[in-house]
């Protein structure tokens, strides 16, 4: 169980330009997940620190999906059919307005998204949009690029299936996508793709995701779920089937290793370029998720010292954004 930071780190006069600088600690890492950890299954009260009977069976069944044959791709919906054509024209370049028109018309749930985000205030031209071809030139290559990944890559798991997916999954998403936004504003002036950070926060919380599924169908209510040593041990597991559903679904490396590092080495600069922004988004948007919801000060020096002045506008910036609105703001425009 983490404990409280200490407020002496890097004083906010010394911030500088740098990016995801060493001077946040390992302390307060470990204090944010907690606090996210707890937040997530309403576990501020849990008695325990350590397991119990339930949290024991939950882990043994994960180890044991976390090794079968199919390596937990089983329990995550596959993408539409059209979502991989897509992707790959976009990857490709081969950005043909009336072919994309023709994929997207194919796939409703694509075509609400396309017009919502074509209409809404970020692409406003004071004038309605209401058909496939002129929302596409609105959006522009990467701001269709990005939407249509996390359109894909949202997990639609049906909520009604247990308490622990209806009220955790909403909260994992919410958090994948400030991840993916906060990843996308950290990745200027650094040496990756923009789009590999962006999918890397996307879908780092998939495993975690399809976890649920098994607690849902092991938890008997008797026993409370969250201890820090069981979320502890979920998340590893989490990045494990992340890592072993990204690999089926043929991500790119670059975002498996990312996800893989996280659980490996919490300093910067051992990690791999996307592994290092994707290890600070996370970070900012766990602690702008948990002020958006009232948990935490977003000003709280405990988490906030040592941060640069790239992540103290990256952080701010996305306390500014309303939840349907981060593609938008994530640099997809390009007309």
């Amino acid at each position: 169980m983490a404990t409280a930071a200490s407020t002496s780190a890097v004083p906010a006069s010394a911030r500088t330009a740098h990016f995801a600088s060493d001077s946040v600690t390992s302390m307060q890492r470990d204090q944010v997940d907690f606090i996210f950890a707890s937040w997530l299954f309403e576990a501020e009260s849990h008695p325990d620190i350590f397991t119990n009977g339930s949290e024991d069976a939950i882990l043994i069944a994960l180890d044991g999906v976390v090794k079968s044959n199919e390596s937990g791709a089983h329990l995550v919906r596959r993408m539409p059919g059209v979502i991989p054509q897509l992707l790959q024209s976009l990857r490709s370049g081969d950005f043909a307005g009336p072919e994309l028109a023709r994929k997207i018309s194919s796939d409703l749930v694509l075509v609400a998204e396309v017009l919502r985000l074509a209409n809404s205030v970020a692409y406003s031209t004071g004038k309605p949009i209401t058909s496939i071809d002129h929302a596409i030139l609105v959006l522009g290559q990467d701001g269709l690029h990005q939407l249509i990944t996390s359109v894909a890559f949202k997990p639609i798991i049906n909520l009604n299936s247990g308490s622990f997916t209806k009220m955790v999954a909403p909260r994992l998403w919410a958090q994948s996508e400030r991840c993916a936004l906060a990843n996308r504003l950290l990745a200027a002036d650094e040496p990756v793709e923009p789009l590999e950070v962006f999918l890397a926060g996307l879908v780092q919380n998939v495993g975690l995701t399809v976890s649920l599924r098994v607690i849902d169908k092991l938890s008997d209510g008797r026993q409370p779920i969250g201890s820090p040593t069981f979320c502890n041990a979920l998340a590893s597991y989490g990045r494990t089937l992340a890592h072993n559903i990204g690999s089926e679904w043929h991500f790119p490396e670059s975002v498996m290793t990312a996800i893989r590092e996280q659980g490996e080495n919490k300093r910067s600069t051992n990690l791999s370029p996307v592994g290092k922004v994707l290890l600070m988004g996370n970070y900012l948007s766990k602690i702008e998720l948990l002020s958006r919801h009232g948990v935490v000060d977003i000003d709280d020096p405990r988490m906030v010292d040592g941060l640069s002045d790239k992540e103290m506008a990256c952080l701010h910036q996305l306390t500014e954004v309303e939840e349907r609105e981060w593609v938008t703001v994530s640099g997809g425009n390009s007309r």
